[in-house]
């Protein structure tokens, strides 16, 4: 089916459901043209910085592959104007008291909630997703929101450090904003790792030039109108959109730091570039996550969780789960329970709550996971549930697969599919687990299930992931907006959330104030009576355990 239009996969088989196949969930009574109407199209695509006459690019909306959007593409120099405004509003904002920036992002939380319903028809429309996944993006947002309205004060406060000579020297570490920073930001969660990703920026003291992928502009458009509401001057944040090698090489050209979401490739590239500048970049990239299932799990909260590892978003999660590794010794029973709830998920792509998950988000995302799938069961794998499109439910359905069997040669083993598929591997020790869990160049996140929590913290420590779950999915880790979340290897640089979150956007300034005597021979001293003196000084300093 990988060579399959859009169109013909979703006519391929008009009206067919699979007798055994996931069911379908029940229909909203609204539709996306109805719930993203050509007024709203309109208004928030005047957001985007596109100057003179500029060409047009065409959304579609996954659930149905219908025409969503027609957007204007901005040009290289549209991105150099873009940062001649950011830079503009920049100088003004940052000379506002922290509180000051603070409170727009408080409001903005307060906003965001009151209508969260527009919002999450936005998401829903442009990705596809199951409106509960979309919730999940709004509910990290409004953390962060609250996590650095509240704490910013606390991370961006000037330091007391030890100076050279005590008393003598008073040393203060002070954090300065980068300036304007470049942030490119992906299709698969819109609303969290575009404005999520931009709070603590904006709140230590910088303007944004945001790129957003063109798919689904107008999650972030409408997050940046929210943002305005609450008090964020509108120059602060430009929004460009177009051809990813056209337009994300400029934003990169122009940045005083790059923010990067995305595959590890495009990583890379964004990095080479960055560094060739001389600006720093915190990239989050790709992932091929493992979740183990211990002897001594509790196998009905295992499998549950399972579900809620594999197939949010329908499977298009940085840090979604797509490898199970099982203990032998409750594998059949794990299996047993997860596969049926697997099979029981609800497919549907309603703008309403009922669906268990929604559909992919395009042809592309759709032509990955069937080739890994079909390729995987031509070389000896076993489906166990799914492995089939539902064209009768919308152009880029697939259900929810369960794959065992799989071998190292087969593509699903080792390359990320961002589909809702999952390969299940068998183990007899701890220590082959662990040992499978790190067989990729990737460390995202990994998940860990047992009764005992001291022995599932045991297990992740010696996990090479940025984050671990225990006894959870992934939501553990990344709800908890005050610790950081990022990738090791092929995963990533640098961390979004808590204090690394915030400071990535600024620079560290060291602020020394010397009294009473100059770090230089003085009071008559000559060199060596100075050089004397000083390794004394030295010696007592150590004695004394000052630091």
């Amino acid at each position: 089916m990988s060579d399959l239009s859009a169109d013909a996969v979703a006519t391929e088989h008009p009206g067919a459901v699979p007798a055994d196949g996931n069911p379908a969930a029940p229909g909203g009574g609204r539709t996306v043209g109805t719930a993203v109407p050509r007024s709203l199209v309109d208004r928030l695509a005047a957001g985007i910085t596109a100057t003179g006459v500029p060409s047009v690019v065409e959304t579609v909306a996954p659930l149905t592959g219908e025409r969503l959007a027609a957007l204007p593409q901005s040009t290289p120099a549209d991105v150099e104007v873009a940062f001649q405004l950011a830079r503009r509003a920049q100088a003004a904002w940052a000379a506002l008291p922290v509180r000051r920036r603070a409170g727009v992002l408080l409001r903005f939380h307060d906003l965001l909630l009151k209508r969260q319903d527009e919002v999450l028809d936005l998401v829903q429309a442009e990705t596809g997703k199951a409106r509960l996944h979309a919730f999940e993006e709004l509910l990290a947002v409004a953390m962060a929101a609250r996590h650095y309205g509240r704490a910013a004060q606390g991370y961006l406060k000037d330091r007391r450090r030890g100076g050279a000579l005590p008393v003598l020297t008073h040393a203060v570490e002070a954090r300065r904003p980068k300036g304007v920073i470049g942030h490119i930001s992906p299709w698969n969660y819109p609303l969290e790792l575009c404005v999520g990703d931009l709070l603590p920026a904006f709140v230590a003291g910088n303007a944004v030039v945001n790129k957003p992928d063109t798919q689904t502009a107008l999650t972030g458009l409408w997050a940046r109108e929210l943002l305005i509401e609450a008090g964020l001057p509108a120059d602060l944040w430009q929004v460009v959109i177009g051809d990813g090698p056209v337009i994300g090489p400029a934003v990169v050209e122009h940045a005083d730091y790059v923010s990067f979401t995305g595959s590890t490739r495009t990583g890379r590239e964004v990095a080479q570039r960055a560094a060739a500048r001389l600006v720093g970049a915190s990239l989050e990239l790709g992932g091929k996550n493992a979740m183990l299932v211990l002897s001594d799990a509790d196998l009905e909260a295992a499998a549950a969780g399972a579900v809620r590892a594999c197939f949010s978003s329908a499977g298009q999660l940085c840090i979604s789960i797509e490898r199970l590794l099982v203990h032998r010794s409750v594998a059949d029973r794990f299996l047993e329970l997860f596969v049926a709830r697997t099979r029981a998920l609800r497919l549907g792509g309603g703008l309403a709550y009922g669906a268990d998950m929604g559909s992919l988000v395009s042809v592309r995302q759709l032509d990955t996971t069937t080739r890994h799938v079909d390729e995987a069961v031509k070389a000896g794998a076993t489906v166990l549930t799914g492995g089939r499109a539902r064209p009768d439910l919308g152009p880029y359905f697939y259900e929810p697969t369960v794959l065992d069997g799989v071998t190292p040669e087969m593509a699903v083993c080792g390359e990320e599919t961002f589909g809702p598929v999952v390969s299940v591997y068998r183990f007899d020790t701890e220590e082959e687990a662990v040992a499978a869990a790190n067989s990729t160049p990737y460390g995202l996140n990994s998940s860990v299930w047992t009764r005992d929590l001291r022995r599932g913290r045991a297990v992740a420590a010696r996990l090479r992931t940025g984050t671990v779950n225990v006894n959870e999915a992934y939501a553990a880790a990344y709800g908890s907006v005050a610790a950081p979340m990022g990738g090791m290897g092929d995963s990533g640089l640098g961390r979004r959330h808590g204090a690394e979150g915030i400071l990535r956007f600024t620079e560290a300034q060291t602020v020394a104030t010397q009294r009473m005597m100059p770090i230089a021979p003085s009071f008559g001293l000559d060199d060596k009576q100075f050089a004397a003196v000083m390794t004394g000084g030295l010696r007592v300093l150590k004695a004394l355990r000052f630091k």
